[in-house]
């Protein structure tokens, strides 16, 4: 893998996003105006809204990125860009690193003006810090983009490639501790959120609305993750296919 082919491809990735302006009100205003929905939802409910919208804003970056990249590399296929770029010294890896630093930065923008309306607009109160929130929510949406362009590899269609969706990212979901506490589940389904790395992204959060300071818990639900956005990565450029037929 090259470091400036990787470069490149980001910034090709990011010129395309500019030029985008529906994926960029998705990955920028969505969020935002989700959260805003939410507290509306909780308004008068006590602390309801600070622990739902502190989750959220590690949920939200995860699901929208994983389906904007994982349609954005089907049509990469479907479109026969892949297989042109690919007869270039571009590598896979370096392809999907790109990916993952180009929507890296978008993520940042993304989780920078969604903390900024939950704390500032919208009155969000956690004991840690902004900053913790926004480092956690741009590498939970990382990994949405991992197991985007993962997920993508099996699709042939824009469809199919939604829905997995409710295959891989809706079980996470439901399993990382927002509905139940993981420790309160049954033991088949604590043992399945134990290895699904949106849990420990959610954790994560969870610690920084608890402790004033970054904890040991934190930082290694942080690792987790990063180490799941690096296997799926390794996993996609296995998987991946010039084409699709």
């Amino acid at each position: 893998m090259s470091l400036r082919i990787t470069l490149s491809t980001a910034a090709r990735i990011l010129r395309q996003l500019r030029h985008d302006r529906r994926t960029v009100a998705l990955l920028v205003v969505v969020p935002a105006v989700l959260l805003v929905l939410l507290y509306f939802m909780y308004d008068g409910a006590g602390g309801t809204f600070d622990r739902i919208a502190l989750v959220m804003l590690g949920i939200f970056p995860f699901v929208i990125m994983f389906l904007v990249t994982s349609i954005a590399m089907l049509r990469e296929r479907t479109t026969g860009t892949l297989e042109r770029l690919l007869t270039t010294p571009l590598g896979k890896l370096d392809l999907l690193f790109g990916y993952g630093l180009a929507f890296g930065l978008a993520a940042a923008v993304q989780a920078g003006v969604a903390v900024a309306v939950a704390y500032w607009a919208l009155g969000l109160d956690t004991v840690g810090t902004a900053g913790l929130v926004v480092l956690i929510a741009v590498v939970n949406a990382v990994l949405g983009v991992a197991l985007g362009l993962f997920c993508s590899a099996f699709a042939r269609t824009e469809f199919q490639a939604v829905q997995f969706l409710p295959v891989v990212v809706v079980p996470q979901i439901l399993l990382c501790g927002l509905f139940v506490p993981r420790g309160q589940m049954a033991g088949w389904l604590q043992a399945t959120s134990d290895v699904l790395p949106l849990s420990y992204a959610i954790e994560a959060l969870t610690q920084v609305g608890a402790h004033p300071d970054a904890t040991t818990t934190m930082w290694r639900d942080l690792t987790v993750v990063i180490g799941a956005v690096v296997v799926a990565l390794v996993l996609a450029a296995a998987t991946l296919r010039r084409r699709t037929p």
